[in-house]
């Protein structure tokens, strides 16, 4: 099976849920034999439950994990940033491919907000989107020329959050 039209999906805002929405899209493609890569910018550390998912769900859904170990180093973002642009060019290549029914880019608009990647290279990707290709965007901060070009967008809203509580991060919930 194949779709027979692909859209360009972006999922921002503040609250939780974002990747956990466009881990929900994959497993769902899956179930109808979609070929689906999620590919994670600025996740470079430790494995996530999706991760251990991913390889009992292979070859239909693979999980590619870029980005350096712990988070962005706001003060000095040289290495993020190669790191990001080495992981857009791969992330490309894929998309490209026609390989995938359904190609995620995992924190793609968190690295555009951190300087990472620049939002023209996003309207690039998005541009070069396969027709059949459905493209998933997640990430806080959404540039608003990234939500122009989309043709779905939704915005997580906080509400309450367990982890002003001190709930910290669980196994299985949040990782």
């Amino acid at each position: 099976m194949h779709l027979e039209q692909g859209c360009i999906q972006v999922y921002t805002g503040n609250g939780k849920g974002k990747t956990t929405a466009s881990l929900g899209l994959a497993l769902r493609a899956v179930g109808r034999g979609l070929k689906v890569c999620v590919f994670q910018f600025i996740k470079g550390g430790g494995r996530y439950g999706e991760h251990l998912a991913a390889e009992k769900l292979a070859p239909l859904l693979t999980i590619i994990q870029t980005g350096r170990p712990g988070w962005v180093n706001t003060k000095d973002i040289t290495e993020d940033r190669r790191t990001a642009q080495d992981a857009l060019v791969q992330a490309r290549e894929l998309l490209v491919s026609g390989e995938y029914d359904l190609f995620v880019c995992d924190e793609i608009n968190g690295a555009v907000g951190f300087g990472l990647i620049d939002v023209e290279q996003v309207l690039e990707l998005m541009r070069l989107k396969p027709e059949k290709t459905e493209l998933v965007l997640t990430g806080r901060n959404a540039h608003q020329l990234v939500i122009d070009a989309a043709d779905l967008v939704t915005e997580m809203v906080e509400i309450k959050h367990y982890y002003k509580a001190g709930v910290p991060a669980r196994t299985g919930i949040e990782m």
